[in-house]
């Protein structure tokens, strides 16, 4: 695809140039405009391949470590795929399980986390060390539009992406699967805006979930809501210096040299005060890249279960 849409850039650039004196003014702009389409289509496709955005399906299940892998609609304010993550205990047990639901970035989808952050094998690998608990772990999707950044919000006259993951996907989850239903169960992770997404939510709804671990997020949706609410209720470094701060507990992971997350996370943490519990850790160097998210992934995730409730018998 990406050798098609370049060879779509070069043919319209040749055209340009052999055709440009035999066309007037409405024939030229015809030309430019195509130029720019190919240009723009090239662009796109290389972001897409950057990104993850289209990939195989992941594997249904890990033979070795006997998790599963399911991929499910949820239906309600919105209507989106979701990948669930069964961990071994939960086909040979009869109890119920703390859940985690984990954000993607922008431009991007759950798929970021299954092929490129390998989530799978390093959940598989925590859970057999005993260094975090069985959880099942929830990968929603938190757009209809690729191209159109909710930051995990509800846009004003657009998708209610906020109330879609904090109660559409927890009430699909409670109903399909054996899963704990309390708030001290419940936690929020995610990368780059996901992790903005994860910090934002865990501050608007300490009644639902009890713990956030945000891997390079930002202190700001960095997007107009539509009711101001960007500079405000929508923004946790505002509503951690003029809201009560509820008891619930945060992590804060980035790169030193990813400059504005790292700006924003000590922001977050240096505004944190009892009886939020913050805990912060960098890694030197990687910038904002899956390579760094690669290295936070077991930590935070790691973090998160220690600051759930273990799976009930």
């Amino acid at each position: 695809m990406t050798l098609l849409t370049l060879s779509v850039v070069l043919l319209t650039a040749v055209l340009v140039a052999v055709c440009w004196n035999r066309f007037r003014i409405i024939g030229r702009s015809v030309l430019v405009l195509a130029a720019v389409v190919s240009v723009a289509a090239a662009t796109f496709v290389q972001v897409n391949r950057v990104t993850q955005l289209v990939a195989a399906p992941p594997e249904p299940s890990s033979p070795s470590s006997g998790s599963q892998l399911l991929t499910v609609t949820v239906p309600g304010r919105l209507t989106l795929p979701m990948y669930v993550y069964l961990p071994a205990a939960y086909r040979t047990g009869e109890g119920r399980f703390p859940v985690i639901e984990a954000l993607h970035g922008f431009v991007g989808t759950p798929q970021f986390w299954i092929r490129s952050l390998h989530v799978q094998a390093t959940l598989d690998r925590e859970i057999a060390a005993g260094r975090m608990a069985p959880t099942v772990v929830l990968f929603p999707t938190q757009t209809p539009q690729r191209l159109l950044d909710t930051e995990c919000t509800d846009l004003r006259g657009g998708p209610q992406a906020e109330i879609y993951l904090t109660a559409d996907v927890p009430a699909f989850a409670r109903a399909h699967f054996r899963v704990r239903d309390d708030r001290e169960s419940w936690g929020l992770t995610g990368y780059s805006a996901g992790g903005f997404c994860a910090t934002n939510l865990l501050l608007r709804h300490p009644d639902r979930y009890a713990a956030a671990a945000s891997m390079s997020g930002y202190a700001s949706p960095g997007i107009a809501v539509g009711d101001g609410s960007e500079k405000t209720t929508n923004n946790p470094a505002w509503r951690l210096r003029h809201l009560p701060q509820p008891p619930v507990a945060l992590w804060l992971g980035w790169a030193g040299d990813d400059a504005a997350p790292a700006r924003d996370s000590r922001l977050l943490a240096s505004e944190c005060h009892s009886p939020l519990a913050v805990t912060t850790a960098e890694v030197a160097f990687g910038g904002h890249s899956g390579a760094v998210w690669r290295q936070m992934e077991p930590p935070a995730f790691d973090w998160l279960s220690a600051h759930l409730a273990r799976p009930s018998s």
